[in-house]
């Protein structure tokens, strides 16, 4: 059932951002040969495509009933996915938006699969929050990263991002400061997370994750930007990989 939402929502969502941002990629060198612009895909496809992801993210849901509180929320929790590709228009604060679309997915699991009992009891949901918002710091520091490619784009057609409002040089001290407080969250984790009894590998693993954000940010300097591509795509690979597979042995095979 998580495996299905993820694929559906994440799918529907991301469909939805090309067609709302269609004209605004054409105008873009960097996005101007994506689908819908290029003409690769028609509109009424990629529509198509969202409206069938839409509704198989909502038919997934109903796979963790009786617990009805997934099939309940479906509607507002895919209405703010999409929500995302629109922030753009009108706040600077897009890419938390988005941080705060991805943390979704590890509060949304934890009551999927412990069920209504977990949001009645709020020391229940103290360890997925503090997930959740280190996953939300997370993708907004990265999407600023990403999002410095357009920087000049987006201030002179009037679009509101970090880089366009604080300059590249300000935004990736903003990102820095994000991923900072990412690495304090997964620190705490630990101390509210006792029916998971991580070890020392989570620790191992989080000191690993600190080396791999620094080199992150190694990679991108205000006037070279040349490498956001390995900064975005390897590294987050790497960090989110990395911290799985780590705190899935630890949970499941030292303790």
């Amino acid at each position: 059932g998580i495996l299905f939402c993820m694929i559906f929502a994440r799918s529907a969502a991301m469909a939805f951002n090309r067609i709302v941002d269609a004209e605004i990629d054409a105008k873009n060198p960097r996005t101007a040969g994506r689908h819908v612009p290029a003409g690769i895909l028609s509109r009424r496809a990629v529509w198509t495509f969202t409206l069938l992801c839409s509704m198989a993210f909502i038919g997934s849901t109903a796979l963790f009933l009786p617990n009805v509180v997934p099939l309940v929320v479906a509607l507002p929790v895919l209405a703010f996915l999409c929500g995302y590709s629109l922030a753009k228009r009108f706040t600077s604060a897009a890419h938390l938006w988005l941080g705060v679309a991805l943390s979704l997915s590890p509060l949304c699991a934890w009551v999927a699969i412990r069920g209504p009992q977990s949001i009645l009891n709020p020391a229940d949901l103290v360890a997925p929050l503090i997930l959740a918002a280190s996953v939300a710091a997370w993708v907004t520091g990265f999407d600023i990263i990403y999002a410095c490619q357009d920087a000049e784009y987006d201030t002179n057609v009037g679009l509101n991002s970090v880089p366009a409002k604080f300059g590249v040089a300000g935004a990736l001290k903003i990102s820095a400061g994000c991923h900072v407080l990412m690495l304090v969250l997964l620190a705490c984790l630990p101390l509210f997370a006792n029916s998971v009894g991580f070890g020392w590998l989570f620790w191992a693993a989080l000191g690993l994750i600190s080396v791999l954000v620094i080199r992150q940010h190694s990679l991108v300097k205000p006037g070279d930007l040349d490498r956001v591509n390995q900064a975005f795509f390897d590294m987050n690979a790497a960090i989110s990989v990395a911290l799985l597979i780590v705190g899935v042995v630890d949970c499941f095979w030292v303790n």
